[in-house]
């Protein structure tokens, strides 16, 4: 079993797609995980032009690239957020329109359900993305929250997302939440949460990332043991916290991205903290197959650089698991 290596092109959005599929060629990729922002994968161009379907596959196989996963964060965030001004620079003008709340929610779950349509179309089985979550501001619950405001909140992730997996059901893709701060799931226990809330449907899973999940203090290690049969895509992604108290804790204290302040911040893979080759052991355990997809963010290295090294340690790390017991060759016959 070799595991593709793929590039989230999502930090890379600011590059033509032709461009970045030359670059990530010769970074050493196997394929792309393509964004829905910039110009490399728009919704409602594959839906509606077979021409720019096949335009994209041409390009991709020019490169000698494939395409394993549709991604979709960005939209898929206003589907369950308290909607704010903030929201109106990462939607496409379609699904921001007046920018008043239950429209904007409404039409980026039609945005979901179209881009299940797309991937289908694409030829792709999973939408990797984020669900949002009205509950997020009430996590530190001071003044306390009523009792029932946490299971409200689940009770309206059901009701915006199951109508979504509907459709995903019906094309035969399925939606992999990045369980991360912001989202409905952020941890395990949230997660065991969200997947109760829905009723452990075959359509959600988990796109599952170790850098949202380390610095936190979650095992990320047991997350894949705990939830193996929903995780439906693997972000590769590294980050650092530290071993001793800092100025900025878990939360940050406001402070940017890359301020040496900070007690954790996102490395270049095999820079940071977190234990790849135990993901690896654990991945091969649960049986993942699917590909390893390099989600690149570090504001201290040359991110062509980074991307590089990055596609070479994944390759590197990544091993098979055994067909046979290592021991059997001494067993008597």
């Amino acid at each position: 079993m070799t595991r593709p290596v793929t590039l989230f092109t999502g930090q890379w959005a600011d590059l033509p797609f032709e461009t970045l599929c030359q670059k990530a060629r010769s970074f050493g990729y196997d394929g792309l995980e393509l964004a829905c922002w910039g110009d490399h994968f728009d919704v409602a161009k594959a839906l509606s032009d077979d021409a720019y379907m096949r335009n994209r596959w041409d390009v991709l196989n020019h490169y000698g690239l494939k395409c394993f996963a549709i991604s979709n964060h960005l939209v898929g965030q206003a589907v369950c957020d308290r909607i704010d001004d903030r929201h109106k620079s990462i939607l496409p003008e379609r699904v921001w329109g007046d920018g008043k709340e239950d429209g904007v929610r409404r039409r980026a779950a039609e945005e979901m359900k179209a881009t299940a349509r797309a991937a289908a179309k694409f030829g792709v089985k999973v939408v990797p993305g984020f669900t949002g979550s009205s509950i997020w501001p009430y996590l530190y619950s001071f003044p306390a929250n009523p009792p029932d405001l946490v299971p409200n909140g689940y009770r309206f992730f059901a009701e915006m997302w199951n109508p979504i997996l509907d459709v995903f059901d019906e094309v035969g893709v399925k939606f992999a939440l990045e369980a991360h701060p912001t989202e409905i799931a952020f941890d395990m226990a949230t997660a065991d949460m969200a997947l109760e809330a829905i009723g452990h449907r075959k359509a959600f899973g988990f796109n599952f990332d170790p850098s949202h999940l380390g610095y936190q203090g979650v095992d990320y290690v047991g997350f894949i043991r705990r939830f193996g049969e929903h995780i439906y895509h693997v972000h590769m992604k590294d980050v650092y916290w530290s071993d001793h108290p800092t100025m900025a804790g878990v939360f940050g204290g406001h402070l940017a991205f890359g301020d040496a302040r900070r007690y954790w911040d996102f490395r270049s893979l095999g820079h940071g903290s977190v234990k790849f080759e135990e993901i690896i052991r654990a991945l091969n355990d649960v049986g993942y197959e699917g590909p390893l997809s390099v989600e690149w963010e570090d504001g201290g290295m040359d991110r062509e650089h980074g991307a590089t090294e990055a596609a070479a340690f994944v390759k590197r790390i990544d091993f098979a698991p055994s067909k046979v017991a290592f021991d059997a060759a001494f067993e008597r016959k």
